[in-house]
């Protein structure tokens, strides 16, 4: 990774395929092992199989951005 790159990571939750675990924790990421981690707008899975749980995810973090913009104030 290079060094922009890693200073986006650095203080995240996110789930990844294992074999870049630590890569992203020498980045300064926590790598969690589960289907999907959300930390604050990024969602994150670890593989193809998790994709049904990361869907869920972006929905429910989508529909909560929503709920946001559509009671701020102008």
């Amino acid at each position: 990774m290079d060094h922009h790159r890693s200073r986006s990571r650095r203080g995240r939750r996110i789930a990844s395929w294992p074999s870049l675990k630590t890569d992203l924790r020498n980045a300064g990421a926590d790598w969690i092992d589960q289907e999907s981690v959300v930390d604050g707008n990024l969602v994150s899975s670890r593989k193809p199989d998790d994709i049904p749980a990361f869907n869920r995810a972006m929905i429910e973090l989508f529909g909560g951005a929503r709920g946001k913009a559509q009671h701020a104030t102008p």
